[in-house]
């Protein structure tokens, strides 16, 4: 794994989060993109090289959504960034963790994704993706 690539935060509605990481950050919002496979909106914010990224569900029974009712809002996931995502989820695989992911799939923000399940990772949601070029 190269670094963090973003930190992902579960939000119930954007009019709300975006002008308030706006402000908490002192920066505008660079991107927003909805990835409609997993039923999100996002929204990005850089800080220097840390980015982060706001995800907003778009149906009552996404994911986030789902997330959301569960656990509040808050911290979703931690990406992280690899060279070759194929590889990298082969290796984690082989290492004895659970990937939600067979294959990678496309995300947000130009990247191929995969998640690993929490109960591997001491509870925490893990991302690892990689740019498409």
């Amino acid at each position: 794994m190269l670094k963090v690539e973003h930190i992902g935060i579960a939000v119930k509605d954007f009019t709300v989060s975006i002008p308030l990481f706006e402000q908490l950050l002192n920066t505008n919002c660079y991107k927003q993109e909805q990835v409609a496979s997993e039923h999100v909106n996002t929204a990005f914010f850089q800080k220097g090289t840390t980015k982060i990224e706001l995800l907003e569900s778009t149906t009552a029974d996404g994911v986030i959504a789902k997330y959301i009712e569960k656990k509040g809002e808050g911290i979703h996931h931690i990406a992280f960034e690899v060279e070759d995502i194929e590889a990298e989820m082969k290796r984690l695989q082989q290492a004895g963790f659970i990937l939600l992911n067979e294959q990678p799939k496309k995300g947000a923000d130009n990247k191929l994704v995969a998640f690993l399940h929490p109960k591997t990772t001491n509870s925490v949601l893990i991302e690892i993706c990689q740019e498409i070029v």
